[in-house]
């Protein structure tokens, strides 16, 4: 029998969605049966296409939410009607035996309780802590962070497996979530060695700077990119390291407060906003970059999650500073430098022992690179994702599956 799956993903499309794209590139080379649910956007716009096998099923782009109740609950009400309309034509087009669905928002439960009645079983990919993340954003809790909480503890309990970005979030699901630790899986987010490589830069970017600093990533309310621009306003106003650019990579709701302060503050001769960069255009600026830079604050969100920047960083090669985060070490260990959390000051002069020391700089790269090879690219979390896909099997066909891993000891690998 084939096996036959339904992503569901809200909030990016794919296969700009370079997480959830591996995921469903990797399961089709395994023999899968792939389609996906996700919205439109950033020039991924047709309502249906295959691409390498992955029939992409598009709704309408969904009105984004920053703030406000009534605007989340209208963006995710809708994005459940699409879900709940493509699902049905999924399932008369192509069918499918497991919903694979990443949050945010914990809210596809739904979806897959509906087809649970149906004999399908649900695989949860947990991307995001919601109730951290709401803490982070409003930062306060109150009635909706309960409810946060509440959405969460549902979709463990519908989730017949799990797999978890790293070991802090899976630990939420096996203590927060009450799962049984034999269905937790640990699948690290990490990009693929083969297509991710050093080489030629975009020197453009440079623009005659001594230094450039890369950023790529969302540029949000929780990303801290004030921090990251009060940093290099320190860096050049009292260490004297005015010979420094900062190219920011990337789109998100703030872009404009960023634009604002680095005009207040005189840098805009210094910082280049180059907006939203995909496949060979974002490699050619991170391979000319000197130091990748992750702003993160250290919160009860950032703390737990694995940064995707991090991980492209060290693969290209290329020293890091960011905020001393429990998980931000357990990525990059002793290939970063660490900044005393949330002191843009210190994060300041993090970056300048890196421009003052280019051997030290050198020697970090190569051991974030080395790192990735060792441990951490895809090829590394690949096959314990098919595990976690073994384990859901196994749960609709009893018997028919391969056998799951055991349990590992080491704090950073992707077993459970």
């Amino acid at each position: 029998m084939p096996r036959r799956v339904l992503i569901v993903v809200e909030n990016l499309p794919l296969p700009l969605d370079r997480r959830v794209w591996l995921e469903a590139s990797t399961l089709v080379q395994a023999g899968y049966e792939v389609s996906v649910i996700c919205p439109q956007g950033r020039g991924w716009d047709a309502p249906y296409e295959e691409i390498d096998g992955v029939h992409i099923y598009r709704h309408p782009e969904l009105p984004e939410a920053h703030s406000g109740a009534i605007a989340y609950a209208r963006e995710y009400l809708l994005a459940i009607r699409y879900w709940f309309r493509l699902a049905r034509v999924i399932r008369r087009e192509r069918g499918f035996d497991v919903i694979h669905g990443c949050n945010p928002p914990d809210l596809i439960f739904l979806l897959a309780l509906r087809y649970k009645m149906s004999g399908v079983r649900y695989l949860f990919d947990h991307h995001d802590v919601c109730p951290e993340l709401f803490e982070a954003k409003f930062g306060r809790r109150g009635l909706l962070w309960r409810v946060m909480l509440l959405f969460e503890r549902l979709t463990f309990a519908v989730a017949d497996v799990s797999i978890s970005t790293n070991e802090s979030f899976r630990q939420i699901a096996i203590n927060r979530g009450r799962m049984s630790p034999e269905d937790v899986f640990t699948v690290r987010s990490a990009p693929r060695i083969d297509k991710f490589q050093p080489g030629p830069g975009d020197t453009s970017i440079r623009q005659g700077a001594k230094t450039v600093l890369g950023y790529v990533g969302v540029i949000g309310q929780q990303e801290g990119m004030d921090l990251l621009v009060e940093a290099l306003d320190i860096l050049g106003r009292e260490m004297g390291h005015d010979d420094v650019r900062l190219v920011i990579v990337g789109f998100g709701p703030h872009v404009a407060t960023v634009q604002a302060d680095v005009a207040a503050r005189g840098l805009s001769e210094r910082v280049t906003f180059a907006g939203a960069r995909y496949g060979e255009e974002l490699l050619a600026i991170l391979n000319e970059i000197d130091i990748g830079v992750a702003p993160d604050p250290k919160n009860a969100m950032n703390d737990i999650s694995t940064m995707n920047k991090v991980m492209e960083y060290m693969t290209l090669e290329k020293p890091l500073v960011q905020f001393d985060l429990t998980e931000g070490r357990a990525s990059a260990a002793d290939a970063a430098l660490y900044a005393e959390a949330n002191d843009p000051r210190d994060f300041a002069r993090q970056i300048a022992r890196l421009i003052e020391d280019p051997e030290m700089a050198a020697e970090l790269g190569r051991k974030g690179r080395d790192r990735v090879l060792e441990s951490l690219s895809w090829s590394a979390s690949a096959p314990h994702l098919l595990a976690a896909y073994d384990r859901v099997f196994g749960k609709l066909h009893p018997g028919k599956t391969g056998t799951v891993p055991q349990k590992s000891s080491d704090p950073h690998a992707s077993t459970p």
